[in-house]
């Protein structure tokens, strides 16, 4: 009885390693956004960390105006979580002239430290992560290529409430917030952290003098819209300008809203009109190409696996997976049989490359995206 499970595990990792990789390689750094990563130290003495940073930014050397973006909490270990790029969010504030800054908070990815908990108090949570989120805003406005009196901060899920927490402190010089789905859910028992986000939002609205505006979606699998509406209300209660737009179903889950290459038809209007109010840059002074630039070939239909040059049955296979995927998704080939694909998140184009590469000598190119082929050999 055991020998067929043996089989399946051996094909499995077959699938996986042959010719084909699915899990997450490390993207190449974008140099067309000029992103690096760096390590910034925040705190002080023992309680000093190092936080893994990436940057991007515009052609020359500014200074420019500044996004702080202040990523979300994956279920599981928080080391175990990759690095946020939020690249279509990156994106368009780059064209528009800004330099994108997205602090790993410790505990998370290669950042030092452990991740600060707190339990069933989520105040306590957002004022923890605040503190890392304004160490490296202290590093970024030091920076010869930050224009320190132009600052916009921005974040989304944990990093939502990291953003909401780090508004009340009223840092000179951060104009606005904007909120993507904000706030933290925990699932222990006897713990209703509903109530205790929903007082965490209500204390940080007290104190704020920041204007921002928030996007919560109908089907967000962790904050519904009655309790997105809970929180608006507490947090604007006293009179703080807080916009909420509820902006209904987006794909299987609008939590992702944010890190979707349609979700920016959503989120820019109403962060334009936020931006243009407390001055901020909204014209675009550049173009960057998307990972969805690549026009359709004709070269073959979407679902005709046996068009695909170069792989044989375990790239198949995995192209039968990606078909099963939803946009936004790409996949990778390279002549020497390898293959790779990736789907949501940021830029599936550039980590199906990754995907593809980590396993080949040759160069991989993007095959399909999305619901079209752009192969053109």
């Amino acid at each position: 009885m055991k020998k067929p499970l043996v089989s399946c595990l051996l094909l499995v990792i077959a699938l996986c390693t042959a010719h084909g990789l699915a899990a997450a390689a490390a993207p190449a750094l974008n140099k067309d956004m000029r992103e690096e990563i760096v390590m910034v130290k925040v705190g002080s003495g023992l309680g000093s960390v190092e936080l893994e940073t990436t940057i991007f930014r515009p052609p020359g050397p500014g200074p420019f105006p500044l996004v702080l973006m202040n990523h979300g909490k994956a279920p599981g270990n928080p080391a175990f979580q990759g690095r946020s790029r939020y690249i279509d969010i990156s994106r368009e504030f780059i064209e528009r002239g800004y330099a994108v800054v997205i602090p790993m908070r410790r505990g998370f990815s290669k950042s030092g430290g452990q991740y600060i908990d707190g339990g069933c108090n989520l105040e306590g949570n957002g004022n923890a992560q605040a503190d890392d989120a304004e160490g490296v805003l202290r590093y970024a406005i030091q920076q010869p290529w930050v224009d320190p009196s132009r600052i916009l901060v921005m974040g989304q899920s944990h990093g939502g409430l990291t953003t909401i927490a780090l508004g009340a402190r009223n840092i000179a010089n951060v104009k606005a917030l904007v909120n993507f789905a904000g706030g933290l859910r925990r699932n222990e028992i006897g713990c209703q952290w509903q109530l205790s986000l929903i007082d965490a939002f209500a204390d940080f609205g007290k104190k704020t003098k920041v204007p921002s505006v928030w996007f919560y979606g109908a089907n967000d699998s962790y904050f519904n819209p009655e309790l997105a509406r809970n929180l608006h209300a507490a947090y604007t209660k006293t009179g703080t300008d807080a916009k909420l737009i509820a902006y209904g179903p987006f794909k299987n889950d609008s939590h992702g809203m944010s890190s979707s290459p349609e979700g920016v038809a959503i989120w820019w209007p109403e962060t334009e009109a936020l931006l243009k109010k407390v001055g901020l840059p909204v014209e675009k002074v550049m173009h960057l190409a998307r990972y969805n630039d690549l026009p359709a070939t004709g070269f073959a239909n979407i679902e005709n696996v046996d068009a695909i040059p170069y792989i044989k049955a375990s790239g198949h296979s995995g192209y039968t997976v990606f078909l099963q995927k939803n946009p936004p998704r790409a996949f990778a080939i390279s002549a020497g049989g390898y293959w790779g694909w990736a789907n949501g998140g940021d830029n599936p184009s550039e980590r199906a490359v990754a995907n593809c590469q980590a396993k080949s000598s040759q160069p991989c190119q993007v095959y399909a995206i999305d619901d079209h082929v752009v192969w053109s050999k």
